[in-house]
């Protein structure tokens, strides 16, 4: 006869044996993929720098400002030009972006550029990295510009729990009370999988500093269409530049330094709210 000990150690076997076991992944079929890393023209770059050092040179100190990095609308993953709207509010450490903003000034490009992300300058601070403000600024901005780098990622299987089959004209009201879901056809099948489509956006993010360091990183957002489950993630990324055959000439740096007197705004002495937010 089996000893209460050894009852108790079979059936303690056999449960971790089940803990073990995991439900199969659902199937998924790729359809497509977002870039892994960012490129961008060197006209773009050196336009970035530029405004970087007409910022000191109007207002005789460094201080932040926010860009929106732009794209052939045909070719969304390369950075070609950098947009500058108006800055709601520019400190020596802080810049903030506003949705409004970014609307008022999408409704300035032609229809063949859209925005793909943005850019900033954290100045003459030595600070190089993201900070807890960049990502709630990213998050603004990719909310934005997510429909314009939209593309399907992959057909993912919805897995259900008592998915029932049931073939049209030959059920009644009391079947549909069985099962959590109710897949009708026109014809007898045994079996079926109910597949739905991911959406993969994303959005760059660079930020550059006075001494010509520059870090990036790219957000990512996946949404199931059926299901409705979204995810946020963002990684840091390399970035490459490419020669467009577009160079920054004098005439591009003149109209750039009225654009930056007019369009950039330090506040020297901000609100006592404004710096609590720093």
């Amino acid at each position: 006869m089996m000893s209460l000990m050894q009852f108790e150690k079979r059936i303690g076997m056999r449960f971790k044996g089940l803990s073990r076991l995991k439900r199969p992944e659902p199937l998924r079929i790729a359809l497509g993929n977002l870039p892994q890393h960012i490129v961008m023209a060197t006209y773009a770059k050196d336009k970035a720098f530029k405004i970087s050092e007409l910022v000191g040179s109007i207002f005789e100190q460094s201080y932040e400002w926010y860009g929106f990095t732009l794209a052939d609308k045909e070719r969304p993953e390369c950075i070609v030009d950098i947009g500058l709207p108006r800055n709601d509010l520019n400190l020596r450490d802080y810049t903030t972006i506003g949705s409004a903003r970014i609307a008022e000034f999408e409704e300035m490009l032609p229809k063949d550029v859209i925005i793909n992300g943005w850019i900033h300058s954290h100045g003459a601070l030595n600070y190089r990295h993201f900070s807890d403000t960049d990502k709630r600024n990213h998050l603004t901005v990719l909310d934005f510009v997510a429909a314009r780098t939209r593309r399907p990622l992959a057909k993912e299987e919805i897995v259900i729990q008592d998915l029932v089959l049931l073939e049209k004209d030959r059920f009644v009201a009391e079947d549909l009370r069985k099962g959590s879901v109710s897949l009708i056809t026109d014809g007898p099948i045994t079996e079926a999988k109910v597949m739905e489509t991911v959406y993969g956006s994303f959005c760059f993010s660079i930020v550059i500093g006075d001494g010509g360091w520059h870090k990036q990183e790219i957000y990512y957002r996946e949404t199931a269409i059926l299901s409705g489950r979204t995810t946020v993630t963002s990684k840091a990324a390399d970035i490459e530049f490419v020669d467009t055959g577009r160079l920054l000439t004098k005439i591009d740096a003149s109209a750039l330094r009225d654009e930056v007197e007019e369009k950039i705004q330090p506040n020297t002495n901000p609100p006592v709210e404004t710096m609590e937010r720093m």
